[in-house]
């Protein structure tokens, strides 16, 4: 094999772990921004941040990369909180961050 095959190769492999991250982070936004809208809080930064990326098996025992975004809302304009999105490969497996409101249960 010449040297221009092997980096045209290294480059196209670049380019799609490249574009495959970026589809992922915009898979994380709209889940994001749809939890916080079903939860009734405001989605602050109307952004997310990759802060882990692995290599991990799937449930069937595949390898793929597992990317865990995070996000930030806020249930009062006061407050922040942090919020977890996890893919692995195209897949949502988590989702940790704000809940609707539900009644309050009353103790007795």
């Amino acid at each position: 094999m010449s040297f221009s095959v092997i980096i045209l190769a290294l480059g196209i492999a670049a380019a799609a772990f490249w574009f495959s991250g970026r589809a992922a982070a915009e898979r994380a936004t709209e889940h994001g921004r749809r939890a916080c809208k079903h939860a009734g809080v405001q989605w602050l930064d109307q952004s997310v941040h990759q802060v882990r990326l692995r290599l991990r098996r799937s449930d069937r025992g595949r390898l793929a990369w597992e990317r865990q975004f995070r996000f930030e809302y806020s249930t009062g304009g006061q407050d922040r909180h942090a919020g977890l999105i996890t893919f692995q490969g195209i897949r949502m497996t988590a989702l940790v961050g704000p809940m609707p409101a539900t009644p309050a249960e009353t103790v007795h």
